[in-house]
């Protein structure tokens, strides 16, 4: 359990810089590993995320929409990220362009 735990944690580490590395015009499967692990791991900040984004763009009725959207966001932000985490390794697709836009749920703050 110790050698599982200390492989995760090795691995984790070696994605956060790729994590901060997204403009890059090239995407490799360390940043897709990276892209996989945010996803499955932050994927709640959806919900407050297409608050922000909505009310920024309709007002206060954008609430409820953002709140619907970010709830359906999260499924797909989990779910993208486990695709990505466990195809990380292998070169499928060619070039390993990110699925969801924003790439990173915190970057809905920025």
């Amino acid at each position: 359990m110790k050698k599982v735990l200390l492989v995760f944690t090795v691995l984790t580490l070696f994605s956060i810089p790729n994590a901060y590395a997204q403009k890059s015009a090239s995407y490799t499967s360390a940043q897709k590993f990276g892209r996989g692990l945010a996803g499955m791991t932050t994927g709640f900040l959806e919900i407050p995320g297409n608050i922000v984004k909505e009310t920024k763009a309709q007002g206060a009725i954008g609430f409820p929409i953002g709140l619907a959207t970010g709830l359906g966001m999260t499924v797909t932000r989990e779910l993208v990220g486990v695709y990505e985490f466990l195809s990380a390794p292998f070169p499928v697709p060619s070039g390993f362009r990110p699925i969801l836009t924003p790439v990173y749920p915190w970057d809905y703050f920025e």
